[in-house]
């Protein structure tokens, strides 16, 4: 993922709203948002190149996302980030204690940023800091600095997804999420990319014949851990297709 934004309020009846885009470059294969045959309790959408995944849910309301933090020259990891969402949903460690556990071994990843949840509890790493963080309620935005860096991109986003909220609906997301205005040249974040990529990577939704949104995700997950998850992929030519996935209510 890119960018995510969500609202988190765990007493709500609609505890958690996601809406977020995965940028890729269009020729690395991926697997559809859909339930996974060796793992079939797992619901995400699966890099094919490295494995993992960058969002997905799991049994007793686990939900777990990714993004990859922007800093050209550093060390690349090891290990593949995306390995990091797939065992959270593969587990049965509390989100806490998941984190705690990954703090201690970082040196083997490139940068990223995790969030990790179940139907009590939402947390967050950023893999510069080392530190895990309860989220209390609110709306939040991430993209590929830290929680809340305000990018522009950011910033629009996380006002759409405010005004979303007045009554949500998965397509009212999934249209935040296409939102192809690039930032003004003032307002670029300085990353150590060159401008025309800083200025590509501008936009909510990105567009390009090399790289670009290949899937934008909206999540709604009611209180009784039910929840609807969508997904539309693109192309370099625009869509490709879109897959839904109804989860029923948790058990007990």
């Amino acid at each position: 993922m890119c960018l995510i934004v969500f609202a988190w309020r765990p007493t709500h009846a609609l505890p958690l709203i996601v809406a977020a885009n995965r940028d890729e470059f269009h020729a690395r294969p991926s697997q559809p948002l859909g339930y996974w045959d060796d793992a079939p309790h797992i619901v995400a959408g699966r890099d094919l190149q490295a494995g993992g995944t960058w969002m997905g849910v799991g049994p007793a309301g686990r939900f777990a996302a990714l993004t990859n933090i922007r800093a050209p020259g550093s060390p690349l990891g090891t290990r593949s980030r995306g390995e990091l969402p797939e065992r959270f949903l593969r587990g049965q460690l509390s989100p806490e204690a998941y984190l705690v556990e990954l703090a201690g071994n970082l040196q083997h990843y490139s940068g990223f940023n995790l969030l990790v949840g179940d139907a009590h509890e939402l947390w967050y790493l950023n893999s510069h800091t080392g530190i895990p963080e309860q989220l209390s309620a609110g709306v939040y935005g991430l993209s590929n600095a830290a929680l809340n860096t305000p990018w522009p991109k950011l910033v629009r986003a996380r006002s759409a997804l405010h005004e979303c909220l007045r009554a949500p609906k998965a397509d009212d997301l999934l249209q935040l999420l296409s939102d192809a205005q690039l930032a003004a040249d003032t307002d670029l974040p300085s990353t150590g990319v060159p401008y025309e990529w800083e200025k590509r990577l501008s936009a909510v939704f990105i567009a390009s014949a090399d790289y670009g949104t290949r899937a934008s995700t909206a999540l709604l997950r009611r209180a009784d851990g039910s929840a609807d998850i969508i997904e539309r992929r693109f192309g370099p030519a625009g869509a490709l297709g879109e897959s839904r996935v109804s989860l029923p209510p948790l058990r007990g």
